[in-house]
């Protein structure tokens, strides 16, 4: 990749923030509502353009997109993501608790916009409950399974302030995007 430029540099391109800045480290703020109704609206608008440009700038269909806010330098709690399923609305994510996991766990490889020249094997629950508010202020309670509590499970960590380098197992590191073979492809599971 010595011609090209470098997975990392074009989301910093785009605008995602990167791995080092103090945004990604701390817990965002969550939305009071519904006094700050138009405020959460307006963050949903910046992440879907941002997810826009993002997917202009590389495939995620076979497994999805995500982006926190704090990855496009706004320190609130939401999030959005794009299922690989075509045709399949976004979910908005803003104040995500998760409040069930499953024992059962796998290890996938993930990527991460905020650090995208290398991927980890990172170790998740395979059925997530989480618990999420409306821009009305209602509270909604969903079931993510597989691939999808997968990607829902890696944001909310953006929101808390984690990476997924954080959950990867000790003994296990990052690899570069050069020698990770699954580009493009979902992900497993039997």
């Amino acid at each position: 990749m010595t011609d090209q430029v470098r997975p990392s540099r074009r989301m910093q391109d785009i605008g995602v923030v990167q791995e080092g800045a103090d945004i990604l480290t701390r817990h965002a703020d969550p939305f009071v509502f519904p006094a700050e109704r138009a405020e959460a609206a307006r963050v949903i608008r910046e992440l879907s353009i941002a997810m826009d440009q993002i997917a202009a700038a590389h495939d995620f269909s076979g497994k999805g997109l995500g982006l926190a806010a704090p990855q496009i330098g706004i320190g609130r709690a939401a999030a959005t993501v794009r299922p690989a399923e075509a045709g399949t609305s976004p979910i908005v994510l803003l104040n995500p608790i998760i409040t069930a996991r499953s024992d059962e766990v796998d290890e996938q490889y993930e990527g991460c916009l905020s650090f995208f020249d290398v991927r980890g094997a990172v170790p998740r629950s395979l059925r997530i409950t989480v618990e999420t508010t409306t821009v009305d202020g209602a509270t909604i309670t969903t079931v993510y399974e597989r691939g999808l509590a997968r990607l829902v499970h890696h944001e909310i960590d953006h929101l808390d302030g984690l990476l997924y380098t954080a959950r990867m197992r000790p003994e296990v590191s990052p690899i570069p995007v050069e020698q990770y073979r699954q580009t493009g492809h979902a992900w497993a599971y039997e």
